[in-house]
């Protein structure tokens, strides 16, 4: 080939790069809509919508611009779900335990009893086989799921009287985070669903007894301790939290493969972001939390233990009368054992060491 038919090539080759770069970019502006489930006061857990949109905003240059709205501007905190299922918004964030009365398996895409920590469960979602069978199960949902933050570990909650048996469990009106409900119910406690909002005026008009949310720095925002004395850990229902971006799959597969990108890659950096903002900002807020005279205790072994037992029980009835649950658990527990086999050696033993020095 001659130097002449080399430079016409090059140059039809860069005149046909040129003409195709702009019709990637010349896409029409998208306006999308998350539903939260949560109020904006809460700037951790609120505010992974906002880094989610931020960030699709920024990597494409405004073409692509979502609007937040908090739990109850577009529709109540427990009905976002059923928002993106049938299309009234492209999607929403929320906890998925919220949703467990629709299946079960909803739990495992967020949180269950004894279950995970944050890096354990986000190792599962992403590198082992969770969002590939939570996909394939909120398929019959229509839609998608996304990674949309980790609170870690929570705390137990707040409490107006002191816990040292299991019988001081009984009777309880306790607000728990969805799921968590089907195993304290069995140690003689009343759940109650009540959203984030709700929480201090129902422990204040004595509506209910006790109320656990997630941590120091949201529970000083609530202003719980206000209402409630004792501060118990851990929340063993909710070893870590995975939040969720749910996308009707409609509105996600009509996007360019470039912008299904976006959405991931901002998905991601909100799911770290989030989980960053809550182990910042809880040291502080339980410094200030115990110098208002917050009374923090470990619930009693006796109480981990039968609440251990009672989440065994649960699980083991749901893998002979659901299916779903079958499938997904079986590889979650898989994965745990792996995990905590590890995490036995140089995690643990690091931590425990570093938990008993001066620094």
């Amino acid at each position: 080939m001659d130097r002449r038919s080399v430079l016409k090539n090059a140059g039809i080759a860069g005149i046909l790069a040129a003409g195709a770069a702009p019709a990637v970019h010349a896409q029409a502006a998208l306006r999308w809509r998350i539903a939260s489930s949560f109020p904006k006061s809460l700037d951790t857990i609120y505010g992974s919508a906002d880094v989610f949109a931020s960030a699709v905003k920024r990597m494409t240059g405004g073409k692509f611009d979502i609007s937040v709205h908090q739990a109850g501007e577009l529709m109540p905190a427990f009905n976002v779900v059923d928002g993106v299922q049938s299309g009234t918004v492209e999607m929403c964030h929320t906890a998925p335990y919220y949703f467990f009365g629709k299946n079960e398996v909803f739990a495992i895409g967020g949180a269950i009893p004894f279950g995970m920590n944050s890096r354990q469960l986000t190792a599962w979602m992403l590198e082992g086989n969770g969002e590939k069978l939570l996909n394939e199960f909120y398929a019959k949902y229509n839609f998608v799921v996304m990674p949309g933050g980790n609170t870690g570990t929570q705390m137990g909650g707040w409490f107006r009287k002191e816990i040292k048996s299991l019988d001081d469990l009984k009777g309880l009106k306790f607000r728990a985070g969805g799921f968590a409900g089907k195993v304290l119910e069995r140690l003689g406690v009343v759940p109650q669903n009540i959203p984030a909002g709700e929480i201090y005026q129902s422990l204040e008009k004595g509506t209910i007894d006790a109320a656990e949310w997630i941590g120091p720095y949201d529970d000083l925002k609530l202003g719980l301790n206000k209402v409630a004395p004792f501060y118990y850990y851990p929340g063993w229902w909710e070893g870590s939290l995975h939040l969720s971006f749910y996308i009707n799959d409609k509105a996600f597969n009509s996007l360019s493969n470039e912008n299904k990108a976006v959405v991931r890659a901002a998905a991601l950096e909100a799911h770290v972001t989030t989980q960053a903002k809550y182990d910042t900002f809880n040291p502080g807020a339980l410094k200030q939390l115990v110098a208002a005279k917050a009374k923090v205790l470990p619930f009693p072994q006796q109480v981990m233990d039968a609440s251990f037992k009672a989440a065994m029980e649960l699980y083991r009835e749901l893998e002979g009368s659901n299916p779903d649950w079958k499938k997904i658990y079986a590889d979650y527990r898989n994965f745990q054992r792996d995990q905590v086999l590890w995490f036995r050696f140089a995690e643990s033993r690091f931590d425990n060491f570093m938990m008993g020095q001066k620094l």
